[in-house]
């Protein structure tokens, strides 16, 4: 079937493209393959254009799946939408540099540390040790929002070092949370005297304080939340405040990664982006 992706006829052709892209995945390497072989230029953007619908799709399949039986792991969210710019992605090399520095903040901690030796322990690993730091760029780095980038270069974004350092932190059974204040992605340590619970059983009388991961992991009240929302000028919300649950965070990544392509003029890419939003209602 694929070696009719020249069929001239424009109708008969969409027909063909419709069962080469009922085959998923499994189809791409025979694409490739084709692309490969193809010298006419009309037929290389028709191969090209099949294998991006095909793995957006599988990338919002794995997205629903997720959302519906995995939702609790932050970092397998993360690997998905890498795999949007990186669609070979190596999973397991990133899941052992994941595991590396999960490994030696687990060395380091234990039960009878208060809630900000916890932070210190963590900080410490993540930006003595391992010297991750944080990104400010006037212009959006896309780069900066793909976990293998981002574990690569040890830079990041407060979104994408934050889900980072969430992670660590909740494998370790340590309760932080990310927090969906506009326009800056911070985290915050909740009540750690029970059992960790998910994000929604929390009230803001569980908050101890919060965390600028962006800022080399400062900690901070809520009085300087206040500050920021004064500053900027807009309404409190209690989300502003308290724990979002990972679909939640998951969603701001990837309006965050929608927002970095429109500004480089990728339009066709954000408009992709908003379009698996929908993968985290089902």
């Amino acid at each position: 079937m694929v070696s009719l992706i020249d069929e001239p006829n424009e109708e008969i052709f969409c027909s063909i493209r419709e069962k080469i892209a009922g085959y998923g995945i499994e189809a791409v390497p025979l694409l490739e393959d084709a692309w490969l072989n193809v010298l006419n230029v009309e037929h290389t953007k028709r191969i090209e254009e099949l294998i991006d619908e095909i793995r957006l799709d599988d990338l919002y399949f794995e997205l629903v799946n997720w959302t519906n039986f995995y939702s609790n792991d932050l970092i397998k969210a993360f690997i998905i939408l890498s795999k949007y710019r990186y669609p070979d992605l190596d999973e397991d090399k990133y899941l052992q540099k994941f595991d590396k520095l999960k490994r030696d903040a687990w060395l380091e901690i234990n039960d009878h540390l208060t809630a900000l030796e916890k932070i210190k322990v963590l900080n410490h690993i993540f930006y003595n040790i391992h010297h991750f730091r944080g990104l400010r760029p006037k212009k959006e780095n896309i780069q900066a929002f793909f976990i293998n980038e981002v574990l690569d270069t040890h830079r990041g974004n407060a979104t994408s070092l934050g889900i980072l350092y969430i992670a660590v932190a909740q494998k370790l059974q340590v309760p932080v949370f990310g927090v969906d204040l506009l326009k800056h992605f911070i985290l915050v340590y909740m009540d750690d005297t029970k059992t960790m619970r998910t994000a929604e059983h929390y009230s803001e009388d569980d908050v101890l304080f919060y965390i600028n991961a962006l800022n080399k992991g400062a900690v901070f009240t809520k009085r300087e939340i206040n500050q920021y929302i004064n500053q900027m000028d807009i309404k409190t919300k209690d989300e502003y405040f308290l724990p979002s649950t990972n679909p939640s965070i998951i969603r701001r990544l990837i309006e965050e990664m929608s927002s970095a392509y429109a500004q480089d003029n990728q339009l066709k890419k954000a408009e992709e982006l908003i379009g698996l939003l929908k993968a985290l209602d089902q």
